[in-house]
Parts: C-alpha cells; sequence; structure tokens
C-alpha cells in the first residue's frame, strides 16, 4: 500500500475511520479554536480523540481566512498515530514500524514542481497578500501567549561544513508579516548548524514547511542522532522517498506537497526576545533571548490548510508524538548502537510531556549493562530524561503502578541511586526561579535521577496464581460478560529463581486438595520452645 500523497489524502483516511471532526461554524482562532480541541484532553480517553478541521476561522479583529485550520491530526490519539505512520496501533507494530524506518531509510528525491508552490509570493507581491497573516494561524494558549505561535512546523536547515540536512519542530512566534522568533537553544541541531553560519560570519537560510505528509512531522518532532537526514527516516516510514522542490529564494529543499512553506534567513549578528508560550511540562515557557527570522518568500497551496500542534499542558498530541518516538529511538540506541542486548523495552510517560520520564526494561541483565542503559539514555538526552529507572522484564515501563512497585521491594537507596550532573533545563520550572532563565541554561546544577530498580538476586515468586489459572479465570470473566480487562503486568505469578523444591512440592499438594499431608508433616516436624 501506498503511503499518502498529501496531508488531504490523509484527512480523508482520518475522516473514513471515524477520526476527525470537522468544524463548521465560525471559530476564533485567538480565542476559540485551541481551546475546543483542549477539552479532549481534559474530559475523554485517548481511544475517544480525534483530528479537528476548522473550517470557517476568523480572528479576534473579525477577520476571515481563506484557508483552514488542522490541529492533532498527528497524534490526537493511539489510533490516529498509527494511522499518520500507516501501521496498525498496536505497541509492537508500532515499534517494528520504527525500527524498520531507521534502520532502511529512504533518502528523498528532488522533483522539478510541487503543490507547495502554486503561489509564490515574493518581493512587493509577499506584503501584499499579507505575508504571514494570509494564514489563520492560532493562538495555543489564549491568556498568555503573547502571539499567534507556529506549532507544527519544520523547520529545514543544512550544515554548512557537511551539506546534511536537519529537520525539527520548534515553537516559532509571529513578530511581523516577515519575521519571526525561533525556540532552538543548544542543543537542538538546528542551533548547532546556527553557530557555524556565525563563525562564517553570514546569516543562516531556513525554510519551514506548514502540512507536508504526516510522516515528516512526525520525524521532526523525533530526536534522531546529529547527521542523519530526517527526511531519508519519513522515507523509511513511508516506504518510498519524500519529494522534494527547490525553494525559490533560498539553497534548501522542501518537500512538495506541503500545504506551506516559509523561506527565510536567521540573523546571525544578533538575537531578539522570544516567548512566553505554553510548553509541554504543563507551564508557561518564558521569555528569552532567541533566534530571529527574516522571511524573505513564503509559497503555498491554493487554499492551503494551516496544520498546528496541541501541546501545553500533558497528555497533549506532542507528548504523544514524543512519546512514541524516542521510545523507538532510544531503544534502536540501547539495543543495536550501544550493543546491549539484554535491554527488551523503553518507555517514556505521557505525564512528563512524554521525554522527562524514562523506564527502561532489561532481561537478564548485569549490573554493568543496567547502568551502561542508564547512563546511555542520560547522555544521548541532555535536556530531557530527567529521571531514568531500570527494570526487570516483568515490569511494564509504562504503567507506574508497576513500576512504583519495581521501586518499592527492588532498589535500595544507598545502593541503587545515581545523580548524574552536566544537564540543561530551560523549561523545567524546578531548576532556578522564573526570572533567572539564563542560569537554567548553563547551571550543572541540574541533574538526572538514574536508579537501578531491578531485582540484584533470585526472589520468591510473585504473590499471584499461576499463569494456567488466571487465564481460566480470565476465560470465564468474559464468558459471564463482565467489563473488558486491561491486565497489567504482573497478572501472574512466576517463579524469580528462589523457591525450594520442598515448597513448590507443598503447592502441588494444595492443588489436588491434599493439604492435610503437609500439615501432618509439619506436626512431626514441631520446635520445642
Amino acid at each position: 500500500m501506498a503511503y499518502y500523497k498529501d496531508i488531504r489524502e490523509y484527512i480523508e483516511v482520518l475522516e473514513e475511520r471515524g477520526k476527525l471532526v470537522r468544524i463548521k461554524r465560525e471559530i476564533n482562532k485567538d480565542t476559540e479554536l485551541m481551546p475546543l480541541v483542549r477539552w479532549q484532553f481534559r474530559g475523554l480517553p485517548d481511544k475517544d480523540r480525534k483530528a479537528f478541521l476548522f473550517e470557517n476561522v476568523v480572528d479576534v479583529k473579525g477577520k476571515k481566512y481563506d484557508n483552514k485550520v488542522l490541529v492533532a491530526c498527528h497524534a490526537g490519539s493511539r489510533d490516529i498515530y498509527a494511522l499518520a505512520m500507516a501501521t496498525e496501533p498496536s505497541r509492537d507494530a508500532l515499534a517494528k514500524k520504527w525500527q524498520r524506518a531507521q534502520v532502511n531509510r529512504i533518502e528523498p528525491v528532488v522533483v522539478d514542481s510541487g503543490p507547495c508552490q502554486e503561489e509564490v509570493h515574493v518581493g512587493a507581491t509577499l506584503l501584499e497578500h499579507g505575508g504571514l497573516g494570509e494564514f489563520a494561524i492560532p493562538i495555543s494558549t489564549p491568556g498568555f501567549d503573547n502571539a499567534p505561535y507556529f506549532s507544527a512546523g519544520n523547520w529545514i536547515s543544512r550544515d554548512p561544513e557537511t551539506g546534511v540536512r536537519n529537520v525539527g519542530n520548534h515553537r516559532t512566534m509571529v513578530k511581523s508579516p516577515t519575521r519571526t522568533g525561533v525556540d532552538a537553544p543548544m542543543p537542538q541541531h538546528i542551533r548547532m548548524h546556527w553557530a557555524k553560519y556565525k563563525r562564517l560570519g553570514i546569516p543562516m537560510p531556513v525554510a519551514v514547511a506548514i502540512g507536508p505528509t504526516p510522516n515528516v512531522g512526525l520525524v521532526a518532532v523525533t530526536k534522531v542522532p546529529y547527521g542523519v537526514d530526517e527526511l531519508a527516516v519519513a522515507g523509511g516510514i513511508a516506504g518510498e522517498p519524500v519529494q522534494l522542490v527547490k525553494c525559490k529564494t533560498v539553497d534548501l529543499e522542501v518537500p512538495a506537497t506541503a500545504e506551506i512553506v516559509v523561506e527565510g534567513e536567521i540573523a546571525t549578528d544578533y538575537l531578539e526576545r522570544e516567548g512566553p508560550f505554553g510548553e509541554f511540562t504543563g507551564y508557561m515557557g518564558l521569555r528569552g533571548p532567541n533566534l530571529c527570522v527574516n522571511v524573505k518568500c513564503i509559497t503555498h497551496r491554493k487554499q492551503p490548510i494551516w496544520n498546528a500542534y496541541i501541546s501545553q499542558f500533558p497528555p497533549s498530541e506532542s507528548s504523544l508524538m514524543t512519546q512514541m518516538g524516542k521510545e523507538a529511538t532510544d531503544y534502536h540506541l540501547l539495543k543495536y548502537d550501544l550493543g546491549i542486548d539484554s535491554v527488551v523495552d523503553v518507555g517514556y510517560h505521557l505525564e512528563s510531556g512524554g521525554r522527562i520520564l524514562c523506564v527502561i526494561a532489561l532481561k537478564n541483565a548485569t549490573t554493568p549493562q543496567v547502568w551502561q542503559a542508564l547512563y546511555g539514555i542520560c547522555a544521548a538526552s541532555t535536556r530531557y530524561a530527567k529521571v531514568l529507572i531500570a527494570v526487570d522484564d516483568d515490569i511494564d515501563p509504562r504503567d507506574m503502578d508497576s513500576v512504583m512497585w519495581a521501586l518499592c521491594y527492588r532498589m535500595q537507596p544507598h545502593r541503587d541511586i545515581h545523580i548524574a550532573k552536566g544537564k540543561t533545563a530551560s523549561l523545567d520550572p524546578s531548576a532556578v526561579p522564573p526570572e533567572d532563565k539564563q542560569t537554567a541554561l548553563e547551571d550543572p546544577r541540574t541533574t538526572s535521577l538514574l536508579i537501578d530498580a531491578t531485582r540484584k538476586w533470585d526472589y520468591p515468586p510473585t504473590s499471584l496464581p499461576r499463569k494456567e489459572f488466571m487465564e481460566k479465570a480470565r476465560q470465564i470473566w468474559e464468558e459471564e460478560g463482565l467489563p473488558e480487562l486491561n491486565p497489567k503486568m504482573p497478572w501472574y505469578g512466576a517463579s524469580l529463581g528462589y523457591w525450594p523444591d520442598e515448597i513448590a512440592e507443598e503447592a502441588e499438594l494444595a492443588l489436588r486438595g491434599e493439604h492435610y499431608i503437609t500439615g501432618e508433616k509439619l506436626a512431626q516436624n514441631r520446635i520445642r520452645v
């Protein structure tokens, strides 16, 4: 099956699968649009959440827009995320699809033309059409954000030394019809490119694609290693190359079927204040000096669709996208790049924005392997991964009930906890007071907590009925028409190494109704006191 040719075909699939809500009534992009989508993340379970397409958009001044706004089409729910990946929503299917995409990357191809350049606004025509004001860019956190922001912009830049392209998602403050800010502190890859252009003493060419096929958006928010072209990974997801066209005013290529493309240059001789903006932490990301983009050209499809992610308070679309991508890429890092064969799963947690709390499951791991895995992710995620926990494979790394059980009974604080320094935490409000954001970027006191919550020796069995008895009981449960079960690990008892033969034999006697034999034996072996 071929991947979606553009986001419009993908919208049709979402609607066919019952995963799209069309809002035809007039909606104010500045005060109503994002709050409406927000409600499903505060009041509905994952399975009931959908993408939203707003067809009649105005702003607070009454301006009507000739473009629609699409929100939560990448990861409004796990089912939607699976559709964006063009696979089934099971954890195994998603993990395998990500694994194949990373291993079997498909390089993009450049074509002569594409729908993203049906209209071209450059020079005098740029302002005649309103520049960025042509588009219904929503305010994400009404009452706190100080401007509309791009939230699903796929920023494309190129390393001036190697020529390797990078695609990343960065919040983008609209400051004028032809100027934006971009939040990109170190060690974001686009900022690393910027530093090289700064040393060259020239502005940095950039382009941002709005509304390409969803595979591009998925890789843009996923931290693949520096020097790997995210568009090649996007090709791996699709099973075919991403088609690109050359930009009109900068030496870059952009997805040919994107809805909108903004071309420009980032100044390298000054920074400009950007922010605040509602962030994935659940708190407002504060203001600070940041990159500044001067727009040179805008191209777009006729009656384009503006695509936005809903982020801010977790859970959200962005936290689910981040969670799924980081689980896949960090598993690949540990299993294949670092060669830790005992790693079986990596789980990030939505309540942490999908990136701060990480749990690694390992099978029969040695103590050195456990710490290699913990420090491996810690080193690879210098801005995030604040709490890292290693557990055994009988623990579900995504279920905090299961993880907390491991923390309580498989870990000793004096022996199994390390504190790793050298982290940056520009968005973490616990790092420093809000008025001292610059210190949060530089202060070595920001740290990560690493915990080995694996068993260090043989344990008695888990105190649950053996697997065959639980399976028989579940069969009866379902025959009785009782509510659908969602089993939590561990859901059956199993040997964990320490279980003397004598005790095992006594348990078997009990299953045959012969426990009096055990009682008689105990009577014969009384201890005089």
